[in-house]
């Protein structure tokens, strides 16, 4: 893998990977706030990695929610630089006609085998995740790797 990042102004940064585009900018005062930051974007990158996983195993599985959302939520450092992250919650929230056991075993198949940014960030911070369908909480469970 290889990306690209051009400077426009200010903090603002272009990034290209593969023919794709996405800015990036700090928060005021040193930037703009005109897109994610580099750490907001490690966070999209593991929301947006399990969840690709998720849906594509639910789909194998024949059970298409009507409605799919991934949320995290990062605890970070604060009074100290640099500012790392402590650790993520991820909350998959689905609606639909899906089957709890195969929700659960997609959701437990990403966060112990097949999510790469889960893997590399599980090294180093705990990952926790629930599962929620139709409003009501069906499991929890930690992101780990062998």
């Amino acid at each position: 893998m290889q990306v690209h990042l051009s400077w426009s102004d200010g903090m603002k940064f272009e990034g290209q990977a593969d023919g794709n585009s996405v800015g990036m900018d700090a928060k005021a005062p040193l930037g703009k706030n005109a897109a994610a930051t580099p750490k907001e974007l490690v966070a999209l990158g593991l929301g947006g990695c399990t969840a690709m996983d998720v849906i594509a195993l639910l789909k194998k599985y024949k059970q298409m929610p009507r409605t799919f959302r991934v949320d995290v939520n990062i605890e970070s450092s604060t009074g100290v630089q640099p500012v790392v992250f402590l650790g993520a919650q991820i909350t998959y929230e689905v609606e639909g006609d899906v089957a709890s056991d195969r929700l659960l075993e997609a959701v437990r198949l990403s966060q112990t085998k097949f999510c790469g940014v889960s893997s590399m960030l599980a090294k180093v911070i705990p990952i926790h995740y629930n599962v929620k369908l139709n409003g009501q909480e069906i499991g929890t469970g930690q992101a780990s790797f062998t």
